[in-house]
């Protein structure tokens, strides 16, 4: 298995941010975000990929980044797209970290970030609230069920979680 760490969980969990947080813990690992891929690979927006050709268009590019990943990819922390989880070959591309809060957490993360509104327009499916509510309680479990290691995120720092993620990953 390639050495790489793969973060899913809901949007707005703080993917990203762990992930710059890993690299500056860890100098030979690089971070790549699939959504960024995605946008970059078919040069639009996520929200525009959503309108246009609809979710399921997309979760066909998130399959077509997990196969890259999987073949061509190591030393990275990847963070996902909410819905990454569901891509066939998950485990390929490297230890799958799941990072666990309540929805109210995440929620609170989101409209309480500096750039608050610039997050909740990037985010497509969190566009009404009770419906990303209603998301996140269809996924809650399939995130765990798919995951090598589970982290709470909503209790510390984003150091020490990361330094926790790569500790139960170096475990795996």
């Amino acid at each position: 298995m390639a050495r790489n760490i793969v973060l899913i969980g809901f949007m707005g969990v703080g993917k990203g941010a762990l992930a710059r947080e890993l690299v500056r813990c860890d100098s030979t690992l690089y971070a790549l975000d699939t959504d960024d891929m995605i946008e970059s690979m078919t040069n639009t927006r996520i929200k525009k990929i959503f309108a246009t050709a609809g979710e399921a268009a997309f979760r066909a590019l998130e399959q077509k980044t997990a196969d890259w990943l999987a073949k061509n990819v190591t030393n990275a922390v990847i963070s996902t797209g909410g819905g990454f989880y569901k891509v066939d070959n998950l485990k390929a591309i490297g230890t799958v970290v799941y990072l666990k809060a309540d929805f109210d957490w995440i929620l609170g993360r989101i409209l309480n970030a500096p750039n608050a509104k610039k997050k909740l327009k990037k985010r497509p499916l969190f566009q009404d609230v009770e419906k990303a509510r209603s998301l996140f309680a269809e996924r809650y479990h399939r995130y765990e069920e798919v995951a090598d290691v589970v982290i709470d995120v909503d209790r510390g720092d984003t150091r020490s979680v990361a330094e926790e993620v790569l500790r139960m990953a170096a475990q795996q």
